[in-house]
Order: C-alpha cells, then sequence, then structure tokens
C-alpha cells in the first residue's frame, strides 16, 4: 500500500537570500492578499487557495496559471500571508521562487502582478514571460 506525500506549508518570512543560494519562498503582499480574499467570499468558497504556477505557450515561452484550487495535490507546496494562500507544484517553484504576488490599481486598470526575479523577459501583451 503506497502513502500520499503531506503536502509542505509554508509560511514566508521576509528573509532575503544571501549570495549563491535560491529563494525559498513567495510572497503574497496585502493588496494581493485583500483582493484574493474579496474574490473568495464571492465564489463562496472560504476554505480556497490561488494556483499559481507556469505553463508552456504564449509568445516568449511561458504563461502563469493563476486559478481556484478547492484542494491541495500531494506534491503542492502552500504559501499562506495575511489570511489567504497560494499553492504552487514543484516544477513550477523552480521558476516562481522569491516571486512576489502584488496587486496593483492603475490608470490603465487593476489587476494581479507578479514581480518574479527569475524572469529575463516579458511579451509586449505582458501575458507570458522568459526564463
Amino acid at each position: 500500500m503506497q502513502t500520499m506525500a503531506t503536502p509542505e506549508i509554508i509560511k514566508p518570512t521576509p528573509v532575503p537570500p544571501t549570495a549563491g543560494t535560491k529563494p525559498t519562498t513567495i510572497e503574497i503582499t496585502a493588496a494581493a492578499a485583500e483582493e484574493i480574499a474579496k474574490q473568495r467570499a464571492k465564489r463562496g468558497t472560504p476554505d480556497a487557495s490561488i494556483r499559481v504556477g507556469l505553463r508552456g505557450g504564449g509568445c516568449t515561452g511561458f504563461s502563469y496559471v493563476f486559478e481556484w484550487a478547492d484542494a491541495m495535490r500531494p506534491t503542492d507546496r502552500k504559501f499562506e500571508a495575511h489570511g489567504v494562500s497560494i499553492v504552487v507544484d514543484p516544477k513550477s517553484f523552480v521558476y516562481l521562487a522569491g516571486m512576489q504576488l502584488d496587486f496593483v490599481k492603475g490608470m490603465m486598470g487593476h489587476g494581479f502582478k507578479f514581480n518574479n526575479p527569475n524572469a529575463k523577459g516579458s511579451c509586449g501583451c505582458g501575458e507570458s514571460v522568459q526564463f
């Protein structure tokens, strides 16, 4: 009989990585958490998380995945802050470690912003990213 791995839950602590080390967390800003909580309440699923990941495709090679996750997968990593959580699969985490998920409002509209130090570039439309 095979046992399933227990998902890892990580509460981020903002500690800058030292030279030569890789980040081990994803930061959720207060603005992003507020918007996630608002949308989660509208959806009526108080225990849901946001799944953040990468999918092949787009102008520059990858596009971000941003969708609701009602349950964690056994290999997911979970990050919690400000009363909300996001989950990330292990393959995506390689490219997302150290990222900050933010929510911005401006004259051109509003939306979630992926501040990803691992990205080498992105396309003009902002929908895909290059690593």
